[in-house]
């Protein structure tokens, strides 16, 4: 046996981050949070809560843990009813409804942020939909509807986010999607929606690299499938999520705490030198040419 901690715990005594603590010591074990405090005095912004099963609901509860104080923005009046008792449980006051399609409201919700916070340091992009039928048979029959829709929410919104927060940041604040596979690769029945996410992708390196000289970074996550409101439309979702466990090289599923932790390290200064990046929580999923029940071609 080796000396040292345990293989959970990383010591970064003596390493320099800017604007963060110059003595670190993170303990975590596999689907656990961390205990840390690294985001205490920071504020986020999060949209695309829809219950307890959203992934911006897990990337919440991590940001909450380290210290982070928590406003939330939710896409309809049928949702508040399911919102409001999340975000009492992270000690969250501001709960406000935006459709993030109408620009609008969006300014609306930065300014009652700048009235309670002044300022955030983070900036929660969770927000992606396209219509039921869009979501299963061919992708040829995409209709020009459905189009404009799903790349308007998933897409689009991230541009129109960031522009309206951008006045309301405190230096060095950092933007965070979320993206999936389906953006790089076809997966079937997920059509028009990885268009959107590829164009999300792009989206991220675009504002990256215009907002990287004011300090700011922005960021995707790429997680493996899980089971939320949006994936419950996509056809023959459940199935694909079976064979997901079974072909990662992991041989499991992600959870709300692998994506949760991911996001706490993409929104705080121990990712200060990363931006424009899609970083991939799937067990990996992605880098797999073909699963070993396929044959091989002689």
């Amino acid at each position: 046996m080796f000396g040292g901690p345990p293989r959970d715990t990383v010591d970064l005594s003596g390493l320099q981050y800017p604007g963060a603590a110059p003595t670190l010591v993170v303990t975590a074990s596999p689907g656990k949070q961390p205990d840390m405090d690294i985001l205490k005095g920071k504020k986020a912004l999060i949209f695309g809560v829809a219950n307890d099963h959203s992934i911006s609901w897990g990337i919440a509860q991590a940001l909450r843990a380290a210290g982070a104080e928590l406003a939330f923005s939710y896409a309809g009046e049928n949702l508040e009813r399911r919102v409001r008792p999340l975000a009492e449980k992270v000690d969250a006051t501001f709960v406000e409804q935006c459709d993030v399609t109408d620009d609008a409201q969006i300014e609306h919700v930065f300014n009652l942020v700048g009235e309670r916070f002044g300022a955030i340091d983070i900036l929660i992009h969770g927000v992606a939909y396209a219509p039921r039928n869009e979501l299963t048979g061919r992708f040829l029959n995409t209709s020009r509807e459905g189009w404009h829709i799903a790349l308007d929410v998933s897409a689009y919104s991230l541009v129109a986010l960031t522009r309206a927060a951008l006045p309301h940041f405190n230096p060095g604040a950092a933007t965070l999607t979320l993206s999936y596979y389906g953006a790089e690769k076809v997966v079937p029945n997920y059509n028009v929606m990885g268009v959107a996410k590829s164009a999300l992708e792009a989206t991220v390196r675009y504002l990256a690299a215009d907002l990287g000289p004011e300090g700011y970074r922005v960021n995707a996550i790429s997680a493996g499938p899980m089971r939320t409101l949006s994936a419950a439309g996509i056809g023959d979702f459940r199935r694909m999520h079976r064979q997901f466990a079974d072909t990662a090289p992991l041989r499991r599923n992600i959870t709300l705490e692998d994506v949760g932790n991911t996001a706490l390290w993409l929104c705080s200064d121990l990712s200060s030198g990363v931006t424009g990046e899609t970083v991939y929580v799937d067990a990996g999923y992605n880098i797999l040419g073909m699963s070993e029940g396929e044959p091989a071609q002689s």
